[in-house]
């Protein structure tokens, strides 16, 4: 049997700086063996990570995502790209997560320096395929990805 593992400040202090060292800006914490049916594990996050719009098509891939410190922008997207909804998650706030189901095009942005959020869903872990990247959004390392990075920013810019 494996010890406990607790998700607490000290675990967030080093997701923060594991995120910062990181290219990407970001980080994660698996809880669970890649074998294992349920995914959990706690993600750090900088404001400058990019995450493309995208979804997971597989009926077994809803997720979860609760945030456990800081601000994340929450963006869902209809199938031609334009934003159906618009979310703040915040730890501590009137929202501090959302249970997305299958098929349904989302994206993150960072609001909040040291952010960390926890996500669960069903595994194993497979990379995302074609018809599951948004063709509307440009992809992690394109040049046009800090411009889109910006405008959903501006998503949530009061």
């Amino acid at each position: 049997m494996r010890p406990a593992a607790f998700l607490d400040r000290s675990l967030f202090a080093s997701l923060a700086e594991q995120a910062t060292a990181s290219p990407r800006q970001r980080t994660h914490h698996n809880f669970h063996a890649m074998e294992e049916p349920c995914h959990r594990l706690a993600v750090g996050l900088q404001p400058d990570t990019y995450i493309a719009p995208h979804r997971h098509l597989a009926a077994d891939k809803a997720e979860t995502l609760l945030v456990l410190q800081g601000r994340i922008g929450l963006l869902l997207f209809a199938e031609d790209g334009s934003v159906q909804q618009t979310r703040l998650l915040e730890a501590g706030g009137e929202c501090v997560g959302v249970d997305l189901a299958p098929g349904q095009f989302h994206a993150l942005v960072v609001l909040s320096a040291d952010s960390v959020l926890f996500e669960c869903k069903a595994g194993p872990y497979r990379p995302l395929g074609e018809d599951e990247q948004a063709f509307w959004a440009p992809r992690e390392g394109e040049p046009a990805a800090l411009e889109y990075l910006a405008w959903m920013r501006a998503q949530f810019d009061a």
